[in-house]
């Protein structure tokens, strides 16, 4: 039966009883009940997200079939394994992996992943960690990979080991060597790239493991680094794919993800206790990631770039203010729009501005760019929400080139 014809049916209902002697009484028209506010009950600011999916923001908002998803699993019990089995082969079937399973976000996929390269299924192994006495213990990145994420791949306890070149790489193998790890935002600043990476993980038989947390769009990086060879992938959840903030996907090797579970809950006794993802992240996971490869993805690129043109266009009207589009070449690949002021001819600093824009109603962040100026993306907008970031930006600009005359 149909949605609209189980609905057609209730609405009848009680004409029909009555109709038929029937004792049900009427439902009285009622107005119905206020939604609760919560946000506006713990006195919380909301904004306008013009700057991105940064986790301080607390990353993007849940699409509608996502929160249905996660509320329809919400009201019947399952086990955690079940779900993750199920939920990982058709994540997996997606993504063109092995196996795939959710995490509580990129972090935890890397500490798991990391965490199964060294125990396997192996229980004593899982029960020691981090101690890796008698373990491998070290992970290979290059010195340009090297920023605060590797402290993902520490939690495990490994030692982190910076090379530059292919023979560095090559001579830092030994029987500790783990795992070769590869940031991939920041690739276009390292001396081997992802490919030959892969290939010398293959030629010293040492798995590979690559960060792309925040690397979609394009929506084809859901299966690229799978189909190049990675051993296993690493991704965000509620960045843009636009999954729950806390919950992310580690893919790959189906011996690694089989490994990496046993380092997580519902199991205990091993480092991932702590990480633990609730079957309605899981399904609302899965519902995120076959939304997001469903999309129109062209499309989407044409609301991105008609809302930064709106932008611009009311920006620049003010003198002494230039204006530039650039897409990022891998995280956050989306248009990103600089609008930059001369700070002679409007007398605001570039903290001021921003400031002013998140006090005012409705608030608005934006993040900041280069000198006097910042940047401005729209793919964490809501429609229309444009017209207010340009309207609200063109009068701070306005007022601030004021002051001069």
């Amino acid at each position: 039966m149909k949605r609209r014809d189980v609905i057609k049916g209730l609405t009848i209902l009680p004409v029909a009883g009555v109709a038929m002697g029937s004792t049900i009484p009427l439902v009285s028209s009622c107005a119905s009940p206020v939604k609760r506010d919560v946000l506006r009950e713990l006195g919380l600011r909301t904004f306008i997200n013009a700057a991105g999916t940064y986790t301080f923001m607390t990353g993007s908002l849940l699409p509608d079939e996502v929160m249905e998803a996660m509320v329809a699993a919400s009201k019947e019990f399952v086990l955690l394994d079940d779900v993750q089995d199920k939920a990982g082969e058709k994540i997996a079937e997606i993504c063109h992996a092995e196996a795939a399973t959710v995490t509580a976000g990129c972090w935890s996929a890397m500490v798991l992943g990391t965490a199964g390269v060294i125990t396997g299924k192996d229980q004593a192994k899982i029960g020691q960690l981090p101690d890796l006495e008698g373990l491998k213990s070290e992970v290979i990145t290059q010195v340009s990979h090297n920023t605060g994420y590797v402290h993902a791949l520490k939690n495990t306890g490994v030692k982190i080991i910076a090379v530059e070149t292919v023979e560095e790489l090559e001579k830092a193998i030994n029987e500790k060597t783990a795992m070769l790890w590869f940031l991939n935002y920041t690739a276009p600043l390292g001396k081997i790239q992802d490919r030959e990476w892969v290939e010398l993980g293959r030629k010293h038989n040492i798995p590979t493991m690559i960060d792309i947390a925040a690397d979609v769009p394009p929506v084809e990086n859901l299966w690229k680094f799978n189909d190049m060879g990675f051993d296993l992938v690493c991704i965000s959840g509620g960045k843009g794919l636009r999954g729950p903030q806390s919950a992310g996907i580690l893919m790959g090797r189906k011996d690694l993800i089989e490994a990496a579970r046993l380092n997580a809950p519902p199991r205990g006794g091993n480092i991932g206790r702590g990480m633990k993802v609730n079957k309605e992240e899981v399904v609302g996971m899965y519902a995120a990631l076959e939304r997001y490869v469903n999309l129109d993805h062209d499309r989407e690129w044409k609301i991105w770039e008609d809302r930064i043109a709106h932008i611009e266009n009311a920006a620049k009207k003010t003198a002494g203010v230039r204006t530039s589009v650039t897409v990022p070449p891998i995280a956050n690949h989306t248009p990103t729009l600089n609008i930059e002021w001369d700070p002679e001819v409007i007398k605001v600093s570039r903290e001021e501005f921003q400031e002013r824009l998140r006090r005012g109603n409705p608030s608005i962040e934006v993040v900041a760019g280069g000198g006097n100026s910042i940047n401005i993306t729209a793919f964490m907008m809501e429609p229309g929400q444009e017209i207010i970031v340009a309207a609200r930006i063109a009068e701070e600009l306005t007022k601030a080139s004021a002051t001069t005359s």
